[in-house]
């Protein structure tokens, strides 16, 4: 599109509720959020394994008018190997400035004080296709994987399990530092919760749970 064409089409653009929920769950996972003009406008970066190519599929139907290319496969050189990943970005808007500036600080990712208020079953579960795992096909258990996140952050996520959810998590410490492990006791809680909104080639991380 030439610029002018794009800059009255980004006019028209608005998030839908469901978007924001899914753009929350991306940015407590793995997604990125990256400025090119100090902070005006910020683009939402998403990539994954091509293994995932269902769900970044998925994400980008979800989002597919906010971006103008569809996803692509890259190489990617990491620790001597090489690996394919799949990705697309968003248009850079002002409507993502918001939550840039809700999870970043001096650039690092955060988890916003209100994120309670803003945890929903989709944001949830776009969270769980982003970081989580199974801790054992001997346990119920599930595990979130917020290593990139403060214990202080983490701790406030486990809190808002809690209250929202009425889901039982506690920190469990790792050398890289701390993942979310959600009790056995939670775990059935947490599975009828996100499982509506879980992509098919995801659904082996609830495995085991009713």
């Amino acid at each position: 599109m030439r610029s002018n064409i794009i800059e009255d089409y980004k006019d028209r653009l608005k998030l839908t509720k469901r978007q924001k929920e899914i753009i929350i769950g991306k940015l407590l996972g793995d997604g990125h959020m990256e400025t090119q003009n100090n902070g005006k406008t910020y683009r939402l970066k998403i990539e994954h394994s091509i293994i995932q190519k269902e769900y970044v599929d998925w994400l980008y139907s979800e989002l597919k008018e906010w971006v103008l290319t569809a996803p692509q496969v890259k190489w990617q050189k990491v620790n001597g190997k090489m690996h394919q990943k799949y990705w697309f970005n968003t248009l850079s808007h002002g409507s993502f400035r918001f939550y840039a500036q809700q999870f970043y600080q001096n650039k690092k990712k955060i988890v916003p004080k209100l994120i309670q208020r803003w945890l929903t079953p989709l944001t949830l579960s776009v969270w769980f296709m982003d970081d989580g795992s199974i801790k054992s096909k001997f346990h119920k258990a599930r595990i979130i994987n917020t290593q990139g996140f403060s214990k202080r952050d983490i701790e406030r996520l486990i809190g808002a399990l809690k209250n929202k959810f009425d889901i039982q998590s506690q920190l469990r410490k790792q050398k890289e530092g701390y993942q979310i492990m959600i009790l056995a006791e939670s775990a059935n809680r947490f599975a009828k919760i996100v499982k509506p909104f879980i992509c098919l080639s995801m659904s082996y991380k609830l495995k085991g749970l009713d």
